[in-house]
């Protein structure tokens, strides 16, 4: 796959070889320049994922040239940089579109996690989401929707009629079934796909960081916002905000998030001026939301809102002759990025791997096709590459005791937290769980963030994240 391109606009010598360390290849491409014009020369050619661009530049103003690279190409996040008392600028310079601000001097624990989530959000605006009906790409720019099965025709024929409408679209389906890719598809087939295009991941992001994430906050708001910062809904004007896992929403963010849909208009946290705001919002989630509804964890308006047209996707073990068109376009596909010899699928391992469950999807399978071409050491893939799980005998596959072990050790630290009466049992739990889980997948893959974040599932600025909160370090 392509490493994402950085490009840093600055005069300052440092800032350009700090970005290079920070940043190096082959996960990275970092361009550098050090002046405005030289920078937009370079986004004109190369067209980056992200720009870093500083505010103060020798031969014309940041805000100008941040502003002469949105006229190239709107969707390319540009993060500025700020000196000591030129915040507000910068601020300023969000609510025309930027996509954050980060003040000198700055630690690169600070503007990595920054620096990743514009390349993410990047990604999921420019890489193309291929539907059948569209000229195939076979690359590794582009991210093709398949299937052949009634009920993915039905996705491609939902997504067909709903892309031009200015409608609220609820993406359902089990985790790793594609619903991102989905909703870039709509995106990018919208009248607005030369606008922006953010996500927000609604599970990964604690409750009162989520809200300011959403609507910004107004400086001095609550402990630690010491500047003003413009939210997504904000920054979104006449784009698409993609809200993943809306299910996980708390009661009193669905209740905020109702308001926004209809009215049209907001107030950042501490602020009491509202902000009209035109965006077209796509959501997705794996939990069932009329159930959800029925034990009152979300609120049935804010649902028949989201809710103005739904696409529903099928799990793996629901699409029949699409696994084995799947199974053959991923080892293809992943044979080209990985620079693998590829010719055929042995028959005994297309048989393994169209007999396994796929509990996670398409995810799931895309996976272990890339551990599979690792492992390969011919053009033919034959069952001894796939994964040891693929070679486990059932027989002497020994769950039950861990599973019950597991399950005591949950037991008991449930117990302790209602005993202590904590109201955040949930979060106390996933947390608990994650540091256990995200611990280990960075054990197996030596510290490297991008194979963590690909094995886990997750962005890699959602590793970042919740390495912070939970007070993890790399391996």
């Amino acid at each position: 796959m392509t490493a994402p391109t950085l490009l840093v606009i600055d005069d300052d010598p440092l800032i350009l070889q700090c970005m290079k360390l920070c940043l190096p290849e082959p996960d990275y491409t970092v361009l550098v320049a050090s002046t405005a014009e030289h920078g937009i020369n370079i986004f004109r050619q190369s067209r980056p994922d992200a720009v870093l661009c500083d505010i103060q530049l020798p031969d014309r103003s940041g805000l100008a040239a941040a502003s002469e690279l949105r006229e190239i190409d709107r969707r390319i996040p540009v993060i500025l940089i700020t000196g000591h008392g030129t915040a507000e600028t910068a601020i300023t310079a969000m609510s025309n579109g930027a996509f954050d601000y980060v003040t000198k001097p700055f630690e690169p624990d600070e503007i990595l996690p920054l620096i990743d989530s514009a390349l993410e959000t990047s990604r999921m605006a420019r890489r193309p989401a291929v539907l059948p009906s569209d000229k195939p790409m076979h690359t590794a720019a582009a991210d093709q929707v398949l299937g052949r099965c009634d009920a993915m025709v039905e996705v491609f024929r939902s997504i067909g009629r709903v892309a031009s409408k200015d409608v609220a679209v609820l993406i359902l389906g089990e985790t790793g079934t594609g619903k991102e890719v989905v909703a870039r598809a709509i995106y990018q087939h919208s009248h607005r796909h030369d606008q922006v295009f953010h996500a927000i991941n609604c599970a990964a992001i604690p409750e009162n960081l989520l809200e300011s994430e959403l609507f910004g906050h107004e400086k001095g708001a609550f402990t630690g916002a010491d500047q003003r910062r413009i939210g997504k809904f904000e920054i979104c004007d006449k784009g698409t905000l993609f809200l993943d896992e809306i299910g996980d929403m708390s009661p009193v963010m669905q209740t905020k998030l109702l308001r926004v849909l209809q009215e049209k208009e907001f107030e950042r946290v501490g602020g009491s001026k509202p902000i009209k705001t035109d965006v077209r919002i796509l959501a997705a989630t794996n939990r069932d939301l009329e159930t959800a509804i029925g034990d009152g964890s979300f609120r049935s308006d804010l649902f028949y809102r989201l809710n103005e047209f739904t696409i529903r996707l099928p799990p793996m073990r629901e699409r029949g002759d699409d696994v084995p068109l799947m199974i053959e376009h991923f080892f293809s596909a992943f044979a080209r990025q990985l620079g693998k010899e590829f010719i055929s699928i042995a028959p005994e391992t297309m048989q393994s791997l169209c007999q396994h469950h796929w509990p996670g999807n398409v995810r799931e399978l895309q996976g272990v096709i890339k551990q599979t071409l690792l492992k390969a050491s011919g053009p033919v893939i034959v069952p001894a590459f796939l994964p040891p799980s693929f070679h486990r005998d059932p027989k002497h596959d020994i769950t039950t005791p861990s599973s019950s072990d597991w399950r005591s050790d949950l037991s008991r630290l449930i117990a302790t937290r209602l005993a202590a009466g904590s109201f955040s049992i949930s979060s106390d739990i996933h947390d608990e769980v994650d540091r256990v889980l995200i611990d280990q997948v960075l054990k197996a893959t030596q510290g490297n963030l991008s194979e963590a974040s690909t094995r886990l599932g997750i962005s890699r600025p959602t590793l970042r994240s919740r390495l912070k909160q939970l007070g993890l370090t790399r391996h």
